[in-house]
């Protein structure tokens, strides 16, 4: 569900949540949700896609016509100072309606940020058994490459087989660690990022003068 925006301010990082199924409660959309979760106490502003909001008609680049739910979509990105995609594994790849939505990615390459550039992007899978945990993580990883982000050092593979989630929550400390951890290095990227680009912006203005 959509948790509506959240202003980004220069000491809060924002955080937007992409994932989970169209089917709202999915194992995908508990995991994105408690990380999310973790990314809020750690003092994030979050934003949540998920559930029906992510099912979004088919992109097509050739089309500029955008609607309602994808434009919401690209300007919460646009806002993000980094990004959570959870994805289940269908078939050794991530689904076809998650990789859809980062297709719309694409409409952020004029910008200043183009893409998801300087972002730290973290990585959740669910899979209903380990060899299409470690394939998809790889797929998800080489796309956010291809978008200019920053995957996070870890990733949370979590398998379905092991029942990892007991009524919306983490049923043991492994599952929750996991999700805590890729919160924790998105986050400390996030705040990373934005000192960087604080201190980078007297010498970029001054530049500009000089111009």
């Amino acid at each position: 569900m959509f948790n509506g925006p959240a202003k980004p301010s220069a000491k809060r990082p924002h955080i937007v949540g992409l994932g989970g199924t169209t089917r709202i409660g999915s194992s995908s959309e508990a995991a994105l949700r408690y990380c999310m979760g973790q990314l809020a106490e750690m003092g994030a502003s979050t934003e949540l896609i998920a559930g029906p909001l992510i099912d979004l008609p088919m992109y097509d680049p050739a089309d500029p016509h955008r609607s309602p739910s994808a434009r919401r979509l690209v300007q919460s990105l646009r806002r993000a100072d980094g990004v959570v995609i959870a994805t289940p594994s269908y078939h050794g790849a991530l689904s076809g309606v998650i990789k859809n939505a980062l297709d719309y990615v694409e409409d952020l390459r004029e910008d200043a940020r183009p893409y998801f550039d300087g972002r730290a992007v973290g990585i959740l899978i669910t899979a209903h058994g380990a060899q299409a945990l470690g394939t998809t993580l790889v797929g998800v990883r080489a796309i956010v490459h291809a978008l200019r982000g920053w995957p996070t050092p870890f990733a949370a593979t979590l398998n379905g087989q092991s029942r990892p989630f007991e009524n919306g929550l983490p049923a043991n400390e492994e599952v929750a660690g996991q999700l805590r951890t890729v919160a924790q290095q998105v986050y400390e990227f996030a705040c990373a990022q934005q000192i960087l680009r604080e201190r980078l912006e007297p010498t970029h203005a001054m530049a500009a003068v000089g111009t």
